[in-house]
């Protein structure tokens, strides 16, 4: 299995954990929702796979660039 890391694509603040671990993710799944500026921005997966951690909490800051989840794909 590949270890797949999901990063941030903005600076922000999580607001919300659409996953948790060990949930199965598809290609295009939200895992994360971060706020930016009054808006809310999605985490999206790019690959698929069983999910194996998030490293981040919600109303914990982020910065763009952040391994924010890791999936075993």
């Amino acid at each position: 299995m590949a270890r797949i890391e999901v990063k941030s694509e903005i600076t922000g603040t999580v607001w919300k954990l659409m996953k948790q671990p060990g949930d199965q993710v598809d290609a295009g799944d939200t895992l994360i929702v971060i706020e930016s500026m009054k808006m809310e921005i999605p985490v999206i997966t790019e690959d698929g796979g069983t999910l194996k951690e998030i490293l981040v909490k919600e109303k914990e800051p982020v910065a763009e660039g952040q391994v924010v989840a890791v999936i075993d794909g």
